[in-house]
C-alpha cells in the first residue's frame, strides 16, 4: 500500500480547493448577473483569484495566463454582444463598452487559474484543450442560458462562435501557460 506524501496531499486538497472553488464562483457570478446583484460574485472572484496567485509558486506566471484570459474573453464576449448574438444579463460595465460584461471576464480570468490545478489534463495536449474547450464553452454558456438567464442566444451564430473561440483560447492559454513556465510546470500524469 502506498502512502501519500505532503506533497501528494496538497496537490490533491489543491485540485479539490480550485475545481469546487471556481465552480463557485462561477454559480455566484452567473446568478449575480442575473439578479443584477454583481458586487458580492465580483469580490469573491477577485478573491479567488488573488488566492490562486499567492498558492502558486509561479505567480507571475500564473498572473500572466490570466491577463491572456481577460484579453481572450474580451474578444470572445466583446464580438458576441457588439454582433448582438449574445445579450448578457448586467451587461454593464462592460470591457470594451457594449463588449464583455466585468462579470464573464472574471468567469474568464477564473478560468484561467484551473489551468495548473483543476485542470491539468490539457497541459501538453492542445488538441484536447480545444475538444474541451469547443464542446465545454456552449456548455456553459447554455446553462447560464437556460438555468439562469444570465446569457441569451439570439443567434445560431453564437453557438458556433462561443465553441471555435473556446476551441481556439483554450490551447493558446495552454500554449501561454507553457511558455511563461519554462517547463517547470510538467505535464499531468
Amino acid at each position: 500500500m502506498r502512502v501519500p506524501t505532503n506533497a501528494s496531499l496538497r496537490r490533491g486538497l489543491g485540485f479539490w480547493a480550485n475545481l469546487l472553488g471556481y465552480q463557485g464562483v462561477w454559480f455566484l457570478l452567473v446568478s449575480g448577473a442575473a439578479r443584477a446583484s454583481l458586487v458580492v460574485p465580483i469580490a469573491a472572484a477577485v478573491a479567488f483569484v488573488v488566492v490562486q496567485l499567492i498558492m502558486t509558486a509561479e505567480p507571475r506566471s500564473e498572473g500572466r495566463l490570466v491577463v491572456a484570459a481577460l484579453l481572450l474573453g474580451a474578444v470572445t464576449d466583446g464580438v458576441a454582444a457588439a454582433l448582438d448574438w449574445l445579450r448578457y444579463a448586467s451587461p454593464a460595465p462592460a470591457l470594451p463598452p457594449q463588449g464583455a460584461p466585468l462579470w464573464i471576464l472574471m468567469l474568464w480570468a477564473c478560468f484561467a487559474t484551473t489551468i495548473n490545478r483543476s485542470l491539468t489534463v490539457v497541459r501538453g495536449r492542445p488538441w484536447l484543450a480545444a475538444v474541451l474547450g469547443g464542446l465545454g464553452a456552449p456548455l456553459a454558456y447554455s446553462a447560464a442560458a437556460s438555468g439562469w438567464h444570465a446569457v441569451e442566444w439570439t443567434s445560431p451564430w453564437a453557438l458556433v462562435w462561443i465553441g471555435a473561440c473556446w476551441a481556439f483560447a483554450l490551447p493558446i492559454l495552454v500554449r501561454v501557460n507553457a511558455s511563461s513556465t519554462q517547463g517547470q510546470i510538467p505535464r499531468s500524469e
